[in-house]
Parts: structure tokens; C-alpha cells; sequence
């Protein structure tokens, strides 16, 4: 499911031409690193969006650490839970002892 969320959200990224935009100064020297291929630039950091948040995976994940919190609070085993949601015992214990 997140492999899909992530394809659709690169499938909207859009480009622009770096030569309508950069100087060509600026592009002669970009080619010295990278010739031809696509170049990601991130936006400002004030201006990015938090990771996940288009493709619903951040709020997926939010509700699966609560879903775990609450299970431990419950009195479910580390090793359980670990188990169940195929993630390492190391991971189960950093989403229950930082939950807020």
C-alpha cells in the first residue's frame, strides 16, 4: 500500500526545463555532477510538506503506533506485538516508550 501511495504521489510531481528557469552558467556547472538524468530539487525547508502527508501514509502510521501503544498499555508483550506487525522488538519499543 505505501509502495502504491508513493508512486501516485512521484506520478504528480511536475517538471519544469532547467533552461527556461536557471542561468546557463548555473546548468554547465549542475552537468558536471549530473548530465542528463532528472534532478530532484526539495522545496525551502518553510515551505515543505511533512513526509507521507499527500500520500496518507504519515496518518497510517500515526494509527498503527496508536493501535500499538494501546495494545502494550493493555498488557500485550513487546515480543507480540513485534510479531504481529513485522516490525523489529528494537521498533516496538521506540513507538511505546515515546508515545506521548
Amino acid at each position: 500500500m505505501l509502495k502504491n501511495n508513493l508512486n501516485k504521489e512521484l506520478a504528480n510531481m511536475s517538471y519544469t526545463k532547467a533552461s527556461t528557469v536557471l542561468p546557463e552558467k548555473l546548468i554547465a556547472e549542475i552537468q558536471k555532477y549530473i548530465d542528463g538524468e532528472v534532478l530532484y530539487i526539495p522545496k525551502k525547508g518553510t515551505s515543505r510538506r511533512k513526509w507521507g502527508s499527500c500520500s496518507g501514509a504519515r496518518q497510517q502510521i500515526d494509527s498503527r503506533n496508536r493501535q500499538i501503544v494501546k495494545q502494550f498499555q493493555n498488557g500485550r508483550k513487546i515480543e507480540e506485538i513485534s510479531d504481529e506487525y513485522y516490525l523489529s522488538v528494537e521498533t516496538i519499543k521506540k513507538i511505546v516508550y515515546t508515545s506521548n
